[in-house]
């Protein structure tokens, strides 16, 4: 199929520098259903760029009866962030915090322009949704160079069928995160793409991008009552491809293939996707994800691999302190509070004080712990 290659550019926040971002087209604009899948938000994150590099290859020559928008590399700003030869990719250092937090909320404008418009039929209220959704985001005004690739990313978005945004975890299986109201659709997504875990929330705090696509559906739902219903007409998925680490073509492309798999089955693209793999997790609580954050500063010694499914009170790594004056008490243990899925684990063996250790996905909620359900 027969791409355009659109570069759409962001506001020059310093003399002599320009970013854009590139957007990859296939199909119709404005066909159903759309597809809309991004990588590296988090730029530092590249196992999703080869997969978008795979994928692309593959649509160039894909039957594809909708639309298709990939954007490869979401975030120019953050890949061009490196400090020492370190490549800080997760936060602005302009001071604008987590590059997937903070995206523009569109519900209380979209709220008052479908208010008394919509109808009983949940069909026909959809496309009156998007439009509103539209319009909501053409009123408004980004600031400053982040606030505008939010916005950009959003815009191509927000009306999609199907919304995928390619993170990665530090070490990790594959999982994602999604809706509760997504869940079981969002369950065929996770089969196809071998997730060992699917967290699910109403809102996981900070307004993430997918939430900023899925979630005004069913908070319109919810402001404007049962008698004019809306469907959760987005599916919209962060997918975490395992860790930092895991770049390999081999792994991209079977990657890019079950996108593609994915496309099929959503009717994006023709053809015959195959049986559906078998679901390998159950969906979770967000709200049990268990964070382990270091009590201590030192050396993160592992005893448990990404993977491992771990009780209540098992240590899952120690803290050694190697300039202790007693080397019997240089440990201190990290242990887990739940009983769960070991989904992933820091990638740094020296951690500071309430640095995150690893993440186990457990079945019951847990007491807050001091911030959002979305670990910063």
């Amino acid at each position: 199929m027969p791409r355009t290659v659109e570069q759409i550019a962001l506001p020059v926040a310093r003399l002599g520098t320009r970013r854009a971002l590139g957007v990859h087209r296939f199909g119709t604009p404005g066909a159903r259903p759309k597809a809309y899948i991004q990588a590296a938000l988090h730029a530092d994150e590249t196992p999703g760029m080869l997969v978008a590099h795979h994928l692309l290859r593959r649509l160039d020559h894909a039957p594809v009866v909708g639309e298709v928008i990939v954007v490869p590399v979401a975030n120019p700003i953050g890949l061009a962030q490196v400090v020492a030869g370190t490549h800080v990719g997760r936060y602005g250092l302009d001071g604008n915090g987590n590059f997937n937090r903070g995206f523009p909320n569109l519900v209380p404008y979209a709220e008052t322009l479908l208010r008394d418009r919509l109808g009983a039929d949940a069909a026909a209220n959809v496309p009156l949704v998007r439009k509103a959704l539209r319009a909501a985001h053409a009123e408004h005004r980004p600031t400053g160079e982040v606030g505008a690739l939010r916005h950009a990313l959003l815009g191509l978005a927000l009306d999609a069928d199907l919304v995928l945004d390619l993170h990665c975890d530090n070490e990790s299986v594959m999982h994602l995160y999604t809706g509760d109201a997504l869940w079981p659709e969002a369950a065929g997504l996770a089969a196809e793409l071998g997730c060992r875990a699917a967290l699910l929330a109403r809102e996981s705090g900070g307004h993430p991008f997918d939430e900023a696509c899925s979630a005004p559906w069913w908070l319109l739902a919810e402001r404007l009552g049962d008698a004019t219903p809306i469907p959760p007409a987005c599916l919209a998925a962060t997918v975490e491809l395992r860790g930092k680490a895991d770049v390999d073509d081999a792994q991209a492309a079977a990657d890019a293939e079950a996108l593609l798999r994915v496309l099929i089955r959503r009717g994006v693209v023709a053809g015959d996707a195959g049986p559906l793999p078998a679901l390998q997790c159950e969906a979770t609580p967000l709200a049990g994800l268990d964070r382990l954050t270091a009590p201590v500063s030192g050396v993160l010694v592992f005893h448990c691999q990404v993977g491992d499914h771990v009780r209540t009170g098992r240590v899952v790594a120690d803290i050694v302190d190697p300039t202790a004056t007693t080397p019997a008490a240089a440990r201190t243990p990290v242990t887990a509070a739940t009983d769960g899925l070991l989904m992933a684990r820091s990638n740094q063996r020296f951690v500071g004080l309430g640095d995150l250790v690893a993440s186990i996905a457990g079945v019951t909620p847990l007491p807050e712990r001091g911030h959002g359900l979305l670990f910063d």
